[in-house]
């Protein structure tokens, strides 16, 4: 997994049928101290994310396996809403 902020929406109205109804939203990966990589990707979202929030989300053949994306064609999925991080004891985030 990773870790990332939402960072906006992207709308699509037409798309393969197995994408009908999901939501997709823009995602900048964050390292542990929360610093942009400069990677961005487009997420399906399985937890309800909104902008501005830190998540948890898997890309390949991971973002697969989630009950929302189970055997659909998804490379990137949000997984979890962060509430906070710890690193080395140290507490990098909390919501």
């Amino acid at each position: 997994m990773l870790l990332g902020k939402v960072t906006g929406t992207v709308v699509a109205t037409r798309k393969d049928d197995n994408l009908v109804g999901l939501r997709f939203l823009m995602v900048r990966e964050l390292d542990t101290d929360l610093a942009e990589t400069g990677k961005m990707v487009v997420a399906v979202d399985a937890v309800g994310a909104g902008v501005g929030e830190v998540v948890l989300y898997a890309s390949g053949s991971s973002a697969r396996n989630t009950t929302v994306t189970k055997d659909r064609p998804v490379d990137a999925t949000i997984m979890a809403i962060v509430d906070e991080l710890e690193v080395d004891g140290i507490s990098q985030y909390r919501k």
